[in-house]
Parts: structure tokens; C-alpha cells; sequence
């Protein structure tokens, strides 16, 4: 049986005050940009079945009969050409905005404990919810680096919670922050990265703003996901003045054979170079953190694709990062969610059980 410590009905006010916290959850990257750590992320990624929906074990052969064969040391190229000194570069961004999310919301009096998590490789959101437990969280607010809802990324990152939940006796209460679309501090942060690079470089004839993708038929099945960036993308277009030949609208990182959502990324940028276009900025909206599909798909293979077809400047305007207008709006969103949640410390003693 266990102990009776004699603390029975008493709870130490500092662990009580840290009792809520924050999950700050991205896709993930591999620990290594080798093929013997790809591998491995993309077995988890790819096996997913939110983000491959079709029959379980037709796929199972084709991932690991054919692409876990071939994708891993082609992928892990890829990476080697972003790789930072500190390691991937979205575990880097993702961990350094969940520490400067910790510190905002301590300025403005919350004691609210902050660790980010990756939904494939690590840190794991069931090691991070572990971690949690231990330090006596009983209150998670589950925030996503996925300012837009799919199924595809935003459920897959719920489904993992409730993965470890279902394997615990004591659950703690959570919460979900699905899509931050249309969030005026989210745009706002947007838009001055973009304007100071502007003033930085100067300004292209015409501002590509490039999504991922995801099939098509994911939204006749009802992910609002499409609608979503395309209302991101108006209310950042308003924000900047820009009119509707001004800018424009792509999706790329399509994978497999079907039909993804349209205009692609790269074709668009080669028809622009062959049409006259000389001077192009692009922007990944729906991307918090620089990562592989912005650094090397976008900045390298869509610059080359551009200049290629007769583009003479391209210019790739960073993600969110940590900039500081950015870690402002995240911090927004996450007051906001957490509301009625006991994160100071007077509101944590009055909640202290009698």
C-alpha cells in the first residue's frame, strides 16, 4: 500500500502555482540529417493514417517495400544542406519560441511551465506530457504551430494525446487552441516580417505566398484547411495594401500521386520566371518556424526553379520565428486559452484545496 507521508490534504503553493502549463507542438524533424535517422521519422510521419489515408496495408507495403528503401538518403541530403549548428532547424526555432513563450507570459505575472514537443521523433508529446505529469501539471493547454486546422496535422497532434491518456489513471484537464487563421496579432507579426524585409532588400513586382498541401480530396471530405489559408492569405494581403495582382496564392510539398491543392508551388514559380517576372518574393504563412519545406524547398529548389525559367531576383522572406511581434501574438492566443485557469500566483492560493 502506500505511505501515508503525513502531507495528506496539503499542497506546497509553489508546486500548486505551476500546475498548469503548455504544450507547444510542431511536426517534428529527425535527430540527424543521415539516413539512419530519417528512416525512422519518416516510418512515424508516413504511418500515420491522418496523414496518408488510404487502406492500411496496401500503403504498408508501398512505405516500406519501396519508399523507406529509397526516400531516407535523399531526404537526409536534403537536410544536410539546412542543418544548423544547433541541430534542425524547426527543433530549434520550435524550442526557442516555446522558452521566450515561458518568459512573455512570466513578464505579464503567469506561472505557467512551457515545453514544446514534436509529434514524430523527439521530444515526443507523450515524453513531454510524462515530463508534465512529474512536475504535477493538471491542467495542459495544447497549443500547435499549425496556424491553419487539418486533419492532417492538427488532429494527428490530438490523437497523440489521447494516445497517452488512454495508457494513464489520472488525466489531466486539456485544452486546444485547432487554428489561429485569422488572429489579428498572427497576421499583424506576418506582415511586419515581411515589411521589414522590404525596407531591408526592397520589394518584388509580386508576393508568392506558398502553403503546404494537402489532397484534394481531404477537403471534399471537410478539412476547412484550404479555406483557411486562402483567408490568411486575403487578410494579410489587406494588412500589406496589396491588390489582388499583387499576390498570390500556392501549395506545395505534394507527395504521391493524387491530386493535391492547386496552384503547385514550383510550376507556378517557373511560370512567373517564363512570363517576364523578374524580381518575385515568397513567403510560407503557414509556417511558424523555418524548417526543411521553407529552407530547402523554397528557398533553394523554388529559387533555382524561378531563375531558371528566366527570374533574374528571388527573394525568400523568413518564417515567424522569434521574432519578438510573433512570440506577442503566440502569447495572445495562449492568454486567451487559458483564461479561468489558475496561472498566478494570488489566483493559485485562492484555488488551493481547503
Amino acid at each position: 500500500m502506500p505511505q501515508d507521508n503525513g502531507n495528506r490534504g496539503s499542497i506546497d503553493p509553489a508546486r500548486a502555482i505551476e500546475r498548469t502549463a503548455i504544450l507547444w507542438c510542431n511536426l517534428g524533424s529527425p535527430d540527424a540529417p543521415t539516413a539512419a535517422a530519417v528512416r525512422p521519422y519518416l516510418a512515424e510521419f508516413l504511418g500515420d493514417p491522418r496523414v496518408v489515408e488510404i487502406p492500411r496495408l496496401l500503403w504498408a507495403l508501398i512505405l516500406h517495400g519501396i519508399i523507406l528503401r529509397v526516400r531516407p538518403a535523399k531526404s537526409a541530403a536534403k537536410y544536410a544542406s539546412i542543418w544548423m549548428a544547433e541541430g534542425s532547424p524547426l527543433k530549434v526555432w520550435t524550442r526557442k519560441q516555446a522558452m521566450l513563450l515561458a518568459g512573455w507570459l512570466g513578464e505579464r505575472g503567469h506561472r505557467v511551465t512551457v515545453h514544446d514537443a514534436m509529434r514524430y521523433a523527439s521530444p515526443s508529446i507523450a515524453s513531454r506530457l510524462d515530463a508534465l505529469q512529474a512536475e504535477g501539471a493538471t491542467r495542459v493547454l495544447v497549443l500547435q504551430a499549425y496556424p491553419q486546422y487539418s486533419a492532417t496535422t492538427t488532429a494527428s497532434v490530438i490523437d497523440a494525446v489521447n494516445d497517452w491518456s488512454r495508457g494513464q489513471r489520472r488525466i489531466p484537464e486539456f485544452r486546444f487552441v485547432n487554428q489561429y487563421h485569422d488572429d489579428p496579432a498572427y497576421i499583424e507579426a506576418l506582415a511586419l516580417g515581411i515589411e521589414a524585409h522590404w525596407k531591408r532588400e526592397g520589394r518584388g513586382e509580386l508576393l508568392l505566398m506558398s502553403f503546404h498541401g494537402i489532397p484534394v480530396r481531404n477537403i471534399a471530405l471537410g478539412d476547412p484547411y484550404q479555406a483557411q489559408c486562402l483567408e490568411t492569405a486575403r487578410l494579410l494581403a489587406a494588412r500589406l495594401g496589396l491588390a489582388d495582382a499583387g499576390y498570390r496564392v500556392t501549395f506545395q510539398s505534394r507527395f504521391g500521386r493524387a491530386k493535391w491543392l492547386e496552384p503547385y508551388t514550383e510550376p507556378t514559380l517557373r511560370e512567373l520566371g517564363a512570363s517576364g517576372v523578374k524580381r518575385i518574393d515568397v513567403v510560407c504563412p503557414g509556417f511558424p518556424a523555418d524548417c526543411l519545406e521553407t529552407l530547402e524547398e523554397i528557398a533553394m529548389e523554388g529559387r533555382e526553379a524561378f531563375l531558371h525559367a528566366g527570374g533574374t531576383t528571388f527573394s525568400y522572406i523568413p518564417c515567424l520565428n522569434d521574432s519578438p511581434a510573433w512570440i506577442t501574438a503566440l502569447a495572445g492566443i495562449a492568454e486567451r486559452n487559458l483564461a479561468g485557469w489558475p496561472t498566478r500566483p494570488a489566483a493559485s492560493a485562492q484555488n488551493l484545496p481547503r
